[in-house]
């Protein structure tokens, strides 16, 4: 895990009294007198700043390193004029010393004062980062946090003239010498009150999805006002009807069909919630916590290996994927005689995702500056979108976990990766079509090297994910194929099986339960001795161990649940998970996944008042950014997702198999053909691509909403041809 940058409003660390730091708090975090009396002094630093810098120089703002210039000239003269200010009592100097604090970001933005006729001296709000490891001396385990304050200036002034006078002031306030070269404040992080106006790729999106509404509401308007009968409603309508759309979203299927894994769509909506929460997690503990310690001591809990572990959810989105490539294309390829129309398949799968990618990156990018302001807005966690203006084509084109140095939208590693897999299941699909078990030990071969590989260069290159190693070990395809290959190979398993009902006794499903759960919750909790705020380190070579194998326990873990399910052994975890109420959550997935970081980073961004860090508070977080999550992802849903994949099932062809042709009426079981003409009563207007091919997720989640479609209309078929 990467080390952690605290936001921390200074103002708050009155709350701990002097006593407190002379003995052991929160388990291990020390602090002695001497610390504490430094400490104190910072506390205080928009106070001591204006009284060391009463009688203010050119020198004191000016760089040592170089030669004044114009603007530090400029903030030099407004720099007099705020002294000035403070000596005559003028109110709005005040207001400047008063905005040192995360919550008077607005009071600093708001002011400009009237110097002359044609001249306002404006407030520039900024974040300043405290290196407390330098300022406080060896300060322990607390020297790894950086602590950040808020400071107000006059607008003239740069970063490099405010390093300058807090550099000075420093040294002189804690008696350290300090580095010269030391950084305090970037100028991304400054704000003042003037905006910038809209550029032309701005107005360009609000106009786009501006005609995007208007389709859908004037094909909605139609549908609900002028169509009685919506079987009747012209298709361009219907592919742009937010009525019809919803009806399909909301739909509940109970269909009994043994070979419609129902459960998937309980795995596919924990999986997202888990991606969702962890991020949450990821926002609150950076934020201006008031009991900054306090997550520290989190970070020693079980609890935190949850959240840490929180990874393991995308291998599940990697297992389903995989999992219904096997079922679903091995089964057309049956039907069709081995052929499968590769250029077709990955024409769908392209069409289908980059329509939502496209817009979210236009949307994260454009819009998302222009929702809310605050002083956090924009320059955290996955806040900051510059790079997509550098790297937007790469994550169109799927490959962003290789050709580019920071991905554009953090979430899309995943679609890279779950991509560039699809782009070589043909080769698998005909290997294990064509050499049946054989070519399923190939690929558990291709499985079994790989991981390997991933052993391999961990400990060469000595590279440890909990010390926040290359990211790499995370993001690149070839080190994260294990989930999906082993839901490959399951899903031949259950292709070959499917139909029929594998007996097993009372032990034998205990066992199963057992050892599933042992996998599980081992990936999860092994290394929780380990990490950080642990005091036990863990050699690479074990650590190398846990990682490549874990990657094949969670998926196998998962395979015996989805199997007891299937088969009738699942009891309460399939009620659980095969309860129709997960599948509108689970038809929403991928745009909740694609969408979810934009609310989070919208609610955290405008935070103004120092939060308070705790598991209750962090849940009351996670229901409210999830609730605007799932509103968003619904409206994103009807606008793009909806309109876009039902206009690819307009204009491409279907890639489902021809049907098979009919046996002579004396060889034909007139039950069967009764059972097929029932299936394909109860199939809804299919919407051509197959589950596995629609997937996103941390945090991506796929949706494959179409293996309802693909095998509900075959299943009925295929159980009477196999009895």
């Amino acid at each position: 895990m990467v080390r952690l940058t605290f936001i921390l409003l200074l103002w708050g660390l009155t709350v701990v009294k002097a006593s407190h730091w002379d003995v052991e708090l929160h388990k291990g975090v020390e602090m002695n007198v001497e610390q504490y009396q430094r400490m104190v002094k910072i506390r205080h630093l928009s106070e001591e700043f204006f009284s060391f810098y009463r009688n203010i120089t050119l020198s004191d703002v000016v760089p040592e390193t170089r030669l004044p210039t114009q603007q530090d000239l400029q903030c030099y003269a407004e720099f007099a004029q705020l002294t000035a200010g403070l000596v005559s009592g003028s109110l709005w100097a005040y207001r400047m010393i008063d905005s040192w604090d995360l919550g008077n970001y607005d009071e600093c933005l708001n002011i400009q004062q009237a110097i002359t006729s044609n001249y306002n001296l404006n407030g520039k709000y900024c974040l300043a980062q405290l290196p407390l490891q330098q300022l406080l001396g060896n300060a322990g385990p607390i020297g790894m946090l950086n602590v950040q304050t808020a400071v107000c200036f006059p607008a003239t002034c740069s970063a490099a003239n405010m390093d300058t006078l807090l550099l000075r002031l420093l040294n002189q306030l804690i008696g350290v010498d300090l580095n010269a070269e030391l950084s305090f404040v970037k100028e991304s992080t400054c704000k003042t009150a003037e905006k910038e106006s809209y550029d032309g790729l701005t107005i360009f999106i609000i106009v786009l999805l501006s005609v995007f509404g208007a389709a859908v509401g004037l094909a909605t308007l139609y549908d609900y006002f002028l169509c009685d009968d919506q079987e009747k409603l012209p298709a361009i309508l219907r592919i742009f009807s937010a009525r019809y759309n919803s009806r399909g979203l909301f739909r509940i299927s109970n269909n009994t069909n043994p070979n419609v894994v129902h459960c998937l769509h309980g795995l596919r909506g924990m999986s997202l919630i888990w991606v969702c929460f962890g991020h949450d997690y990821m926002v609150s503990i950076t934020s201006p916590n008031i009991n900054l310690l306090d997550a520290y001591t989190w970070a020693k809990s079980p609890f935190m290996m949850v959240i840490y572990e929180a990874v393991f959810a995308v291998d599940t989105f990697f297992f389903i994927s995989g999992m219904l490539v096997s079922m679903v294309a091995l089964r057309s390829m049956e039907k069709a005689k081995g052929k499968l129309n590769i250029p077709l398949m990955y024409l769908h799968r392209y069409l289908r995702l980059t329509p939502v990618v496209a817009v979210a990156i236009l949307v994260y990018l454009k819009v998302l500056p222009l929702l809310g302001d605050g002083p956090l807005f924009g320059t955290w966690n996955f806040d900051n979108y510059s790079s997509c203006n550098e790297n937007w084509y790469w994550t169109l084109l799927y490959v962003q976990n290789y050709a580019a140095d920071r991905i554009c939208l953090a979430q899309t590693w995943y679609l890279a990766i779950d991509m560039q897999l699809y782009i070589i299941a043909p080769l698998l699909l005909i290997i294990v079509y064509k050499w049946g078990t054989k070519g399923a030990a190939v690929v558990l071969l291709l499985t079994l090297s790989l991981a390997a590989y991933l052993f391999s260069i961990m400990v060469i290159k000595d590279l440890s994910l909990i010390s926040g190693g290359d990211i790499g070990l995370s993001q690149k395809t070839h080190n994260r194929t294990s989930g999906w290959l082993v839901g490959f190979l399951f899903g031949y398993y259950l292709h070959t099986i499917r139909g029929r009902s594998i007996k097993l006794s009372r032990p034998s499903v205990w066992i199963g339960w057992l050892t599933s759960l042992a996998l599980l919750f081992t990936c999860v909790f092994a290394m929780y001795p380990y990490g950080l705020a642990k005091s036990k380190s863990i050699p690479i070579l074990s650590e190398a161990f846990y990682v490549s194998l874990s990657r094949i326990a969670w998926p196998l873990g998962l395979s015996w649940v989805v199997f007891a399910c299937m088969q009738g052994y699942g009891g309460l975890a399939n009620s659980f998970l095969s309860s129709p109420l997960w599948q509108p959550l689970s038809k929403l997935s991928y745009c909740i996944y694609m969408w979810h970081l934009l609310i989070q980073n919208l609610n955290a961004g405008r935070t103004r008042v120092n939060t308070y860090f705790s598991d209750y508070d962090v849940m009351l977080r996670f229901w409210q950014d999830f609730g605007f999550s799932l509103l968003l992802a619904y409206i994103m849903y009807i606008l793009v997702e909806a309109p876009f994949g039902g206009l690819e099932s307009l204009i491409l062809p279907n890639r489902r198999a021809p049907p098979a042709p009919k046996l002579p009426l004396a060889e034909t079981d007139p039950k069967a053909n009764q059972s097929d003409n029932d299936a394909e009563k109860q199939t809804p207007a299919p919407e051509v691509i197959p589950t596995e091919e629609r997937s996103g997720s941390a945090s991506a989640p796929p949706l494959e909403r179409e293996i309802k479609t693909k095998l509900e209309a075959s299943d009925g078929k295929d159980v009477k041809a196999k009895s």
